[in-house]
């Protein structure tokens, strides 16, 4: 494994929240609203998006990453 270890889903989720927040927020736009739910909807699964991210670094999904 070359790049990130253990990623954790705290981290990708702390960015998803940065890149929402960095929008005003209205409630009319699709790119607000599509951040917001998804945003929303990964911290009522966090457990399950754990499960997800651990997968995906068995196949090497974040070798790249060096953060």
């Amino acid at each position: 494994m070359n790049g990130a270890k253990n990623m954790k889903a705290e981290t990708l989720l702390a960015e998803l929240n940065t890149i929402r927040k960095d929008l005003d927020e209205d409630k009319s736009d699709l790119e607000w609203l599509t951040l917001h739910h998804a945003f929303c909807y990964i911290s009522y699964k966090m457990g399950d998006f754990q499960d997800y991210i651990d997968d995906q670094e068995k196949r090497g999904a974040f070798d790249e990453y060096d953060g």
